[in-house]
């Protein structure tokens, strides 16, 4: 099926396609908590079909993990390229449209939890903002604001191409 919707695919070299039952007996639990993590936060989200396939971007024990997934789209102008951050952040996602490499989705979601938290530290409307789980207040922003900037300094660079 033909979607009005055109992407570009992401770079498949820098990630690493899981087996969609992706039970790997040697992989830590904090890795197959993840997944599922980014599992069931997809499936949140009425815009998709199913599935196609999944690979991993990018994993620092327990801080953040980054997932692509190839999906059906249940509507036209949605991406069949989706990536998924979770781990001790706010889990959020980033059309694969634009977004080649794991690098790019991180910095993508540094970039977009920074106007979250400066809207939240003003006590301005987030409604039209990237979700986050939490309340937007100057205190919930204070904590975001210190995972990011580790994230941004310790985990990004290690990506960098």
């Amino acid at each position: 099926m033909e979607t009005e919707y055109e992407c570009n695919a992401p770079d498949l070299s820098k990630v690493s396609r899981l087996p969609l039952a992706a039970d790997d007996p040697d992989a830590d639990d904090n890795f197959d908590a993840a997944l599922g993590d980014a599992r069931e936060y997809i499936k949140l989200f009425e815009w998709w079909k199913n599935i196609k396939a999944e690979y991993f971007g990018y994993g620092a024990e327990g801080i953040v993990y980054i997932f692509l997934f190839e999906i059906s789209p249940g509507r036209p102008d949605v991406p069949a390229w989706i990536w998924v951050i979770v781990g001790d952040v706010p889990p959020a996602y980033m059309p694969g449209d634009d977004v080649r490499t794991p690098y790019e989705a991180l910095d993508g979601y540094i970039g977009a939890m920074e106007e979250w938290i400066e809207a939240a530290r003003k006590g301005k409307p987030v409604a039209k903002l990237i979700p986050v789980n939490v309340p937007a207040n100057p205190a919930n922003a204070e904590m975001l604001g210190g995972r990011l900037k580790f994230l941004d300094e310790k985990v990004l660079p290690l990506l960098q191409e």
